[in-house]
């Protein structure tokens, strides 16, 4: 059995972040990434933690779990709000038209919902 997980951060708080990077990295040391699907959906004032210019202390880590087949979803909606343009994101980063929407549609597809 595959198992699911959508992480859902929707503040500017690095804290949050990095326990959500902390929760996939123990995830990971139990099950393979080829048994997993893991999502992290940022909105509201979390998707100003994507910014390059503010994502230099864990940028490596987001990395290393894209790698290893995390994907990172951002929500256009917030991006919009706050003025923040694709090109001044991490790399690793997806633009999803809503997050509240991405959130309900992973839940719905059986991912098991993390708020840390």
């Amino acid at each position: 059995m595959k198992l699911k997980v959508v992480f859902h951060i929707d503040g500017d708080n690095n804290e949050l972040l990095t326990m959500a990077l902390n929760n996939m990295e123990n995830l990971l040391k139990e099950v393979s990434p080829e048994e997993t699907d893991i999502y992290l959906v940022a909105n509201g004032t979390a998707v100003k933690l994507f910014q390059r210019k503010r994502a230099s202390l864990y940028a490596s880590r987001i990395k290393k779990f894209f790698d290893s087949g995390v994907r990172f979803l951002l929500c256009n909606n917030s991006l919009k709000n706050m003025n923040i343009r694709s090109d001044e994101l991490l790399k690793t980063c997806e633009i999803v038209t809503a997050g509240i929407l991405e959130l309900i549609r992973l839940q719905t597809d059986g991912c098991a919902y993390i708020k840390p």
